[in-house]
């Protein structure tokens, strides 16, 4: 890594230099460039990152600000609408990258960095393309790969002789058996609305293959109604209905951590989740992953299914742009932090101490050596080696269409609309 990063550097030193002339000006940046970024999650890494980056490089400092993630996306969609966005803004990729690209808020990175190849050559290019736009880089990975997991406690499987489930029936079965042992199946913070995505997603992969969403995301007319979106809307509603969820799921808050707590507090079984979780559960309850009690798998399979069980959705990682509307020292701060502070050997390393799997080419050793080894090879492995990478919907379809299918999403799922109904409204959202 190190010696993979020693060329890089010296690219990087000459790229400097060319943005410096691109963006006109050589000297240094404003106090005012600025980063806006998460709570939770890969949090510490980034702030680690940028403390070390100011520490270093005073001229172009930056300054973060961390807020959760549900008032994130709507603060963040104000403040680009008004013209009020930060220096760099924290995205997903996917439909609203391509909303802010359409609307000139968002810098050209291709353009604005003459030798770009120094700022990505570093990555993995399945998770660079989910930050490319028409043949164009707009944005790059700042954190971990996010594929979503099926996280467990296994005590509490112990506890009633039972295996983690590698088939639909086989989940379905375990439902009644917590249940009886006053054991949530499933922790969900349906109040937040985005976690129950998750369920959708996989079972349509599952069922039906990634054709399926790809037409949607495509706009065919009828796309919501296809059999395999029904099926999971089926299953969804069966799960519910047997109990498969903590009680009161719809009053939890992803954005509290009281989801992944009915989890590490015996609680509840099992937790569907992005990878995201594992650092912050680390955080929280160290103790729970160092005595071995979390376990995960890859989503269940459906029977007749035509989805490789290899699919996994998710976030290939979350990204940094650069808003358009910087001024010209804001921007080169930001483009020297990127070039230079981004990924390097300390970030890579502080997000393996964290629990996160660095998006980085060539890292298998560092893999190797770190605390939580087996657990990051398996999720670099299963990212990188996956067939197909779908990105969370709700961030790769068009932000309106997004909102009302989380909105309707939750009245699935609260039983107020049927799955025939759920596909009827989303169909009308096509066009």
């Amino acid at each position: 890594m190190g010696r993979r990063r020693t060329a890089l550097l010296a690219v990087g030193a000459a790229t400097v230099m060319a943005i410096g002339t691109a963006c006109g000006s050589g000297g240094p940046a404003a106090a005012g460039a600025s980063a806006w970024a998460l709570t939770g999650g890969d949090e510490q890494s980034i702030r680690s990152s940028f403390d070390s980056w100011n520490e270093a490089n005073p001229d172009t400092a930056i300054n973060p600000e961390f807020f959760a993630n549900d008032a994130y996306k709507q603060k963040i969609r104000t403040a680009i609408g008004a013209g009020g966005a930060p220096t760099l803004i924290f995205g997903w990729g996917g439909g609203n990258l391509r909303s802010w690209v359409d609307a000139d808020k968002v810098a050209n990175l291709s353009e604005v960095a003459p030798d770009v190849g120094a700022l990505t050559d570093r990555y993995l290019p399945s998770v660079l393309d989910t930050g490319t736009v028409d043949g164009n880089v707009y944005a790059v990975p700042n954190n971990g790969m996010q594929p979503v997991l099926m996280y467990y406690n296994t005590k509490l499987f112990d506890r009633i002789g039972a295996q983690p489930p590698e088939t639909w029936e086989e989940l379905m079965a375990l439902v009644p058996r917590f249940n009886e042992e006053g054991i949530a199946p499933f922790a969900m913070a349906g109040q937040s609305r985005w976690p129950q995505l998750m369920w959708l997603e996989y079972l349509v992969d599952r069922i039906g293959g990634p054709e399926v969403f790809e037409a949607i995301a495509e706009g065919e007319p009828g796309a919501w109604s296809h059999p395999a979106v029904l099926e999971a809307g089926e299953k969804i509603r069966e799960l519910v209905d047997a109990g498969g969820f903590a009680d009161g799921f719809g009053s939890i808050s992803a954005d509290s951590g009281a989801d992944a707590a009915l989890l590490y507090t015996d609680k509840a079984a099992m937790y569907l989740m992005g990878s995201w979780a594992y650092p912050s559960i680390k955080d929280a309850a160290p103790e729970f992953i160092e005595n071995g009690h979390l376990g995960h798998t890859a989503f269940p399979t459906v029977a007749g299914g035509e989805g490789d069980p290899a699919n996994i959705v998710g976030n290939p990682a979350n990204y940094w742009s650069i808003s358009a509307e910087a001024n010209t020292d804001e921007r080169q701060a930001a483009l020297d932090y990127l070039d230079r502070g981004l990924m390097n050997d300390d970030y890579v390393d502080t997000l393996l101490e964290n629990g996160s799997v660095p998006p980085v080419q060539g890292i298998e050793e560092e893999l190797a050596a770190a605390d939580d080894s087996e657990y990051l090879s398996s999720v670099y492995e299963t990212a990188s080696a996956a067939p197909h990478f779908e990105l969370s919907w709700d961030q790769a379809l068009d932000p309106n269409q997004a909102d009302e299918m989380l909105a309707t999403l939750e009245q699935l799922f609260n039983g107020q609309v049927s799955p025939e109904q759920f596909s009827s409204t989303m169909d009308a959202t096509i066009g």
